[in-house]
């Protein structure tokens, strides 16, 4: 079987990169297909997670303008050539099976150009915010999301990340499936230091700002802690959130910046962090369970309580309620044992999303009509 998976880029660090990264390297190390990745857009540049040589990467050289809408007259000039190449590489490919990952323009034309191929759709974040404020939108976007929700009955398959996201799709062709994880725990005794960390892109769903505000009202109550938080994204939010931590005269909090060492540095912490607006299934807490860090999270739509065991190997805090995280972290730096049996527990409960779990459900996903 020929597999192709179709998305814009792998060289910036994200969740869809990593996840994509994964599957590709399980495909072709432990299966006998053949496995292919498309690109619209890597203009060169390295993978920024490690993809097997056994890959072959093709790039179409479209490189949409990313900063600005795919809507625009200058990204809309690109789509000929896009379509044409697209369809000139399949051709050349010829696919069993076509993966689309990412959520961009080509969603609308793709499963229109691959003729005998069947096409997978993956959807990577939560239609929550979008759901409510359908009703009350303009009649143009609400023709849109009807465009939309013919389009997607166009695919073969849809696949989300977790059950309650299907109240928000209207085709038939609806499949689950979870992220996986290749588990790697360490063996070894490791010394975990006060550190509490936190990662993902800077943006505004991550809500970075509420664990700043959140850390504000316990920090000087734990002169021997920290909160480190990782990623890359919206140089302006980044200044912001520079500024929000001066502004409050918040101590030992520290934005990091991108690493590509952060199950190191996860191994080194003692908690992770999340207090996002939307997640819908974040593979950063499964890398959390998986290097054996209890986990504190907003309950947002609606990733972390498909993954969380809430009071067993993490603590799952009314949605954007910043005292109540405040509180329960604090309880959590408190508790050394109770950390230590989430810590247990999560190690134990993460097993739920190994590959050999989860993987066989693609590979059966392929092969199914």
């Amino acid at each position: 079987m020929r597999i192709a998976y179709y998305t814009d880029q792998v060289y910036l660090h994200g969740g869809i990169e990593k996840v994509l990264a994964q599957k590709l390297n399980y495909l072709a190390l432990n299966t006998n297909h053949e496995v292919y990745l498309i690109t619209t857009e890597q203009k060169g540049k390295k993978h920024c997670y490690h993809i097997t040589d056994n890959i072959k990467h093709h790039d179409l050289g479209v490189n949409y303008i990313r900063s600005k809408s795919y809507f625009s007259l200058r990204n809309l000039e690109k789509v000929p050539k896009h379509i044409y190449r697209l369809r000139k590489k399949l051709k050349e490919i010829n696919p069993d099976v076509l993966i689309v990952c990412n959520y961009a323009f080509d969603f609308y034309f793709t499963p229109f150009i691959c003729s005998g191929v069947k096409t997978v759709k993956e959807f990577h974040s939560s239609r929550y915010y979008y759901a409510k404020g359908l009703p009350n939108t303009s009649l143009f976007n609400k023709k849109i999301h009807q465009i939309n929700n013919w389009v997607e009955t166009k695919y073969n398959h849809l696949v989300l990340l977790n059950e309650d996201e299907r109240k928000y799709y209207h085709s038939d062709n609806l499949v689950v499936i979870p992220n996986a994880i290749a588990q790697n725990p360490k063996k070894e005794i490791i010394k975990r230091k006060n550190i509490i960390i936190a990662a993902g892109r800077i943006a505004t769903v991550k809500q970075f700002d509420h664990l700043i505000k959140s850390w504000a009202l316990i920090a000087k109550k734990y002169p021997t802690w920290e909160v480190h938080i990782y990623g890359e994204g919206d140089k302006t939010l980044s200044k912001n959130l520079a500024v929000l931590i001066m502004s409050l005269n918040v101590p030992n909090i520290y934005l990091k910046g991108v690493t590509n060492i952060l199950e190191t540095k996860m191994h080194e912490a003692s908690l992770y962090a999340l207090t996002s607006a939307t997640e819908c299934f974040p593979m950063v807490l499964l890398e959390a369970l998986n290097c054996g860090l209890p986990i504190i999270s907003y309950d947002c739509p609606h990733g972390p309580r498909n993954i969380i065991t809430n009071n067993k190997d993490g603590i799952l805090i009314t949605h954007n309620n910043i005292t109540a995280f405040a509180k329960e972290l604090s309880k959590l730096i408190d508790n050394t044992p109770l950390r230590a049996e989430m810590r247990k527990n999560g190690l134990k409960n993460i097993s739920r999303f190994n590959e050999e779990n989860i993987m066989p459900k693609w590979l059966q996903l392929f092969k199914n009509k």
